[in-house]
């Protein structure tokens, strides 16, 4: 209340004229709020002796009471400036993506804000901003979080990719890409949007008693799976576009269209941008996905990829 204030500041100070100072507001107004407050409350909280107000019983009651209240206040709000005040950037982060594309890329923006200590926790929670000291997610998923601002950043490209070993291993049982699929080892990337029975079904390939020899919670185990010819992921390329670009991974076959879909996000609460920092990284990361997705898309053209929309599974 704001006539706690004015009373605070008064038994403090000892005078209307000094507390209407500190405040920056009139005598008359510190007068008005002190009268109100007595009026609320029943009893007289100053004995007025020539030009100082003196406490009485119950104004000491009450001044000592708030004196508690407003120190642990001041104390609150000076903690929470001082951590602000502190340079330090918490990003979350999902874990394949924070291994694979973050991980690599991060170390520049660190080169350009120097003076700034930069926390990444890859998991795949969710932050909950009201309750951690998290300034932003990089998110996988199809958007759309309820409360929270968020910024795409990059699509996903998605394929079936092996080595080109395991590859030729298919070709030397089949000419037939469906036969092949049949007969190959199927790696599950159980945390992709799109996994292998959507794949399928969209492509119209049957596969009876469809089983996976390997299920992975992690894009970066079935990626490295693959690269070890131990069968075919259907993972994103956005992930693992430079074992492609060595030839160590290769789509299985480009007849059939990549899925292209919204992927990745920057999410926060709106206040966490009046951060300067917060906004320099957005403004960082959008620039180096945006880098990223162009020469993705171009490396798969180049290798005869063609693209589909994908829906939301």
């Amino acid at each position: 209340m704001k006539g706690t204030e004015y009373f605070e500041a008064v038994a403090r100070l000892g005078t209307v004229t000094k507390a209407a100072e500190e405040l920056d507001v009139s005598p008359s107004a510190v007068s008005q709020q002190i009268g109100q407050l007595e009026a609320q409350f029943g009893v007289m909280l100053f004995r007025r002796e020539k030009r100082r107000l003196i406490l009485t019983l119950d104004g000491d009651r009450l001044f000592q009471t708030l004196t508690q209240a407003f120190g642990a206040i001041r104390n609150a709000r000076s903690a929470i400036t001082h951590r602000r005040d502190i340079r330090n950037l918490t990003i979350r982060v999902s874990p394949s993506f924070g291994v694979r594309w973050l991980g690599p890329r991060i170390a520049s923006f660190a080169e350009e804000n120097p003076d700034w200590n930069i926390r990444v926790d890859a998991t795949p929670d969710f932050s909950a901003f009201e309750t951690e000291l998290v300034d932003f997610d990089l998110r996988y998923g199809h958007g759309g979080w309820a409360g929270l601002t968020e910024r795409c950043l990059l699509h996903d490209f998605v394929l079936p990719m092996c080595s080109p070993a395991y590859l030729q291993q298919l070709r030397e049982q089949s000419d037939d890409p469906v036969e092949q699929l049949r007969q190959a080892r199927l790696i599950d990337s159980v945390k992709m949007l799109f996994r292998w029975d959507i794949w399928l079904a969209q492509n119209r390939i049957e596969v009876p008693n469809l089983t996976y020899p390997f299920r992975f919670d992690r894009s970066s185990m079935a990626i490295e799976l693959a690269k070890q010819s131990g069968g075919i992921a259907l993972d994103s390329v956005t992930l693992c576009l430079p074992e492609l670009q060595r030839g160590e991974l290769v789509p299985f076959c480009t007849d059939f269209s990549v899925i292209d879909f919204p992927a990745y996000w920057f999410v926060c609460p709106s206040r966490n941008l009046n951060r300067r920092i917060v906004r320099r990284f957005a403004d960082w990361v959008v620039a180096s996905c945006d880098d990223h997705q162009r020469e993705t898309r171009a490396f798969l053209e180049a290798c005869g990829c063609t693209f589909q929309p994908g829906t939301s599974p």
